[in-house]
């Protein structure tokens, strides 16, 4: 299969692009037993004007552009490699593995998917392993930058939910109208993924329902994912605050992501009739404790001359801070006291500055310079609200929200 943005180019340059993804079939019946290797990656460079933060594709980096250095290679930067098995008609399997930058600042490979497949009707498939969470309309081939228009993804609606796969099983319905084809997908599972530096993110009883429909050039998806998340992040801090007493472990008990709910749904639309695409998404997510809750959306167009796409984008997130007080009262302590919790409170100041609110206007162009190769320049105009850093990391101690950040991208991105 092509992916979405392919679909409208020319077919040498669909080709470059037909390594399977995993919601693809395994096979017509008659398909003989075989295996597949393809790849991918993107090699970019990017520029930020900002000196207060870093400027990154998400928030599980190590460094990016801005604070760090003027120019990084590290935001977009990635190289993948896929396995599609097929074993018979009716049984197939796909290994697929990346390597990019972690919070660790290291790029350790990390097995994205693996999975088994059972085709148990022309209609009805099974699958177990690492399996890619329904979420969004590029779910499947987000890491893969030559299958969408932009340089990267809207952070600002990709970057809400911290996971991106879970391992368990999921069982997809696929069924046709007179005019449309529809998908119906739930799943089921769990995940542990180490961050770096000792951190991890768990998250069990993952469950999820995601339908996507497709009729003409119009398609549309729409999914909701809960589930029991833990994070290690922070755990000096909450040691500190149990010993300023019920008020902080109150703060502690709040803010503390140990087994906590977490709810994401959202919907996308995507219209492609070949020569122009619109497409746009919204999301909202309910995290317990320090990651609060949040909404999203953003909405995108562009228009296809011969090998060159230019494309327009707007994006914003609005972050809601966790209710209740978020930082100790220091009067009547001890002036020792006094200058610890005051330590304590600077830090949980950066942790609500970290509750994304920000916007971003961008302007870009794809160059499709060869049937497997696009290079994309990238222009935006990012904007963080509500006292927040947005979507930046490594922000200042006395980080000043509400102004505009200038952000320049370059990246080759490659199929082969």
């Amino acid at each position: 299969m092509c992916f979405p943005f392919t679909a409208a180019l020319s077919l040498p340059a669909c080709a470059g692009a037909m390594f399977m993804s995993v919601g693809a079939a395994a096979g017509a019946a008659t398909a003989a037993p075989g295996w597949n290797l393809s790849g991918f990656g993107s090699v970019g460079a990017v520029y930020s004007n900002e000196r207060q933060a870093d400027f990154v594709a998400s928030v599980l980096k190590g460094d990016g552009a801005g604070r760090t250095a003027r120019w990084s290679r590290h935001v977009d930067t990635k190289l993948g490699g896929q396995l599609d098995l097929l074993f018979t008609p009716d049984w197939s399997a796909v290994v697929q593995v990346v390597t990019e930058q972690r919070l660790d600042a290291s790029y350790q490979p990390r097995l994205e998917w693996a999975n088994v497949k059972y085709q148990v009707t022309p209609e009805l498939a099974l699958r177990a392993g690492r399996i890619a969470l329904p979420m969004f309309i590029a779910a499947d081939y987000r890491k893969v930058g030559y299958a969408y228009p932009w340089v990267r993804t809207p952070v600002e609606v990709y970057g809400v939910m911290p996971l991106g796969n879970s391992d368990g099983v999921d069982l997809s319905w696929r069924w046709n109208g007179e005019a449309m084809r529809s998908t119906t997908q739930v799943l089921y599972g769990r995940t542990d993924m180490p961050l770096g530096g000792g951190a991890r993110l768990r998250g069990r009883r993952i469950a999820g329902l995601s339908h996507t429909v497709e009729q003409g050039a119009f398609s549309a998806r729409a999914s909701v994912i809960t589930a029991r998340l833990s994070m290690s992040l922070f755990p000096g801090l909450f040691d500190a605050l149990d010993g300023f007493g019920p008020a902080g472990r109150d703060i502690a008990r709040r803010l503390e992501i140990v087994d906590r709910r977490a709810t994401t749904a959202s919907i996308g639309l995507n219209y492609d009739p070949g020569a122009w695409f619109a497409m746009g998404e919204a999301g909202c997510s309910k995290f317990d404790g320090y990651l609060g809750g949040k909404r999203s959306a953003y909405a995108s167009g562009g228009w296809r001359h011969g090998n060159l796409t230019p494309y327009a984008a707007v994006a914003r997130v609005w972050g809601r801070r966790p209710d209740g007080p978020t930082a100790l009262p220091l009067a009547g302590l001890a002036p020792p006291h006094a200058a610890a919790g005051a330590a304590v409170n600077a830090t949980l100041a950066a942790i609500m500055r970290a509750v994304p609110s920000q916007s971003t206007l961008s302007a870009g162009l794809r160059w499709d310079a060869a049937s497997n190769l696009a290079l994309k320049l990238q222009h935006e105009r990012v904007t963080t609200r509500s006292g927040s850093r947005g979507m930046f990391i490594n922000s200042v101690p006395d980080y000043r929200s509400g102004r505009t950040v200038r952000v320049t991208s370059a990246v080759a991105d490659f199929v082969f």
